[in-house]
């Protein structure tokens, strides 16, 4: 595996920035998007469950209905990619049990080799304390499918702005989530800048390192 020279990952966290204005008429490749897809795909999470699904929002008038629930942010319809990443509302045996298949299809490891990990699962998420706060729970997970994919965004030179400032009751009528398992828990759009950007070209504002990281 070819590996990215330090100081190529540093200058493209420091070039990137939270996207205030895209160029409406520029396109990500489809290769591009096809590897920032596969991003979240391959993104962590807590026991592999993958408790969430991302929306990739490219219909117009889908993104026209959101604009106003997204505090009238430009960039959800001049964007080139808009991503809801939405959580499960509650993680069950069922959810749990296709992990455990998935697995065992996977690596070629009998179900029942997999007791112990479903067992486990099961008790935390499920049947735990956890379990009563799955959405919740859920969210922070769909948060890092968020970082790993603007991190990816920016080495292969794509814009990203995380969204925040959105109504997710408003999100999940208008997308259909509404008795489908999963909320909306927040938004990023991704394509690239207009050079009418001001942001662009503002220094990055950051604490220094020593206040910020601790070696003990």
């Amino acid at each position: 595996m070819s590996q990215t020279h330090p100081n190529q990952l540093l200058e493209a966290l420091s070039w990137r920035y939270a996207t205030k204005v895209f160029d409406a008429a520029k396109k990500i490749p489809a290769d591009v998007w096809a590897a920032l897809e596969q991003s979240l795909v391959l993104t962590p999470t807590s026991y592999g469950m993958q408790p969430y699904q991302f929306l990739v929002v490219q219909d117009a008038a889908k993104r026209a209905a959101l604009l106003p629930h997204s505090w009238g942010q430009k960039q959800v319809v001049d964007c080139s990619h808009y991503v809801v990443f939405t959580a499960r509302t509650e993680v069950t045996a069922a959810d749990v049990a296709k992990l455990i298949q998935r697995t065992s299809d996977v690596r070629g490891i009998p179900p029942e080799k997999l007791d112990f990990y479903r067992d486990m699962i099961l008790s935390d998420v499920v049947n735990g304390p956890r379990g009563k706060v799955a959405h919740e729970w859920a969210a922070r997970q769909a948060y890092i499918a968020l970082g790993n994919i603007m991190t990816c965004a920016a080495v292969l030179g794509v814009d990203a702005c995380p969204m925040e400032g959105l109504n997710p009751v408003e999100y999940d009528n208008i997308l259909g989530l509404n008795g489908s398992g999963y909320k909306t828990a927040v938004a990023c759009a991704f394509g690239y800048r207009a050079a009418s950007d001001k942001y662009a070209s503002l220094a990055k504002v950051r604490f220094a390192p020593a206040d910020l990281i601790r070696v003990i």
